[in-house]
């Protein structure tokens, strides 16, 4: 992995954490594992670790982005769902900068700025 605690958003590839991923996957054999249902799942119970996290409490944002514990926490959970994501992208060898775009013109046209704003999230 790139020891370099630089990498931030807006210098960083998709294809870094594909490779990161990917490299950890195989260094491991784990890829014979890694099949979509099996990413799928390990994806559904690291989002539920994550919502475990915030589980019957009503936070303000001050309060997560206070309590470095807690924000700590929550950045492992995304980090691990992000990382099965990845994984689960890998394993179908999709390209996840065209499936993006795909989805978000699909999503444009079907949630438009005119009918849904204002905290509007579904058709009247």
């Amino acid at each position: 992995m790139n020891e370099n605690h630089e990498v931030k958003d807006l210098r960083t590839n998709i294809s870094f954490f594909k490779k990161e991923v990917k490299k950890f996957v195989e260094d491991r054999n784990w890829n014979q594992y890694h099949t979509p249902k099996n990413l799928v799942q390990a994806i559904n119970c690291e989002a539920g670790e994550l919502s475990q996290l915030l589980l019957f409490k009503d936070y303000t944002m001050e309060e997560i982005l206070n309590n470095k514990e807690l924000l700590s926490y929550i950045s492992d959970e995304i980090a691990d769902v992000f990382i099965y994501l990845i994984s689960l992208i890998n394993a179908l060898d999709l390209d996840l900068s065209q499936i993006f775009i795909k989805k978000m013109e699909k999503n444009k046209k079907k949630y438009s700025s005119k009918e849904f704003n204002n905290g509007i999230y579904y058709k009247k």
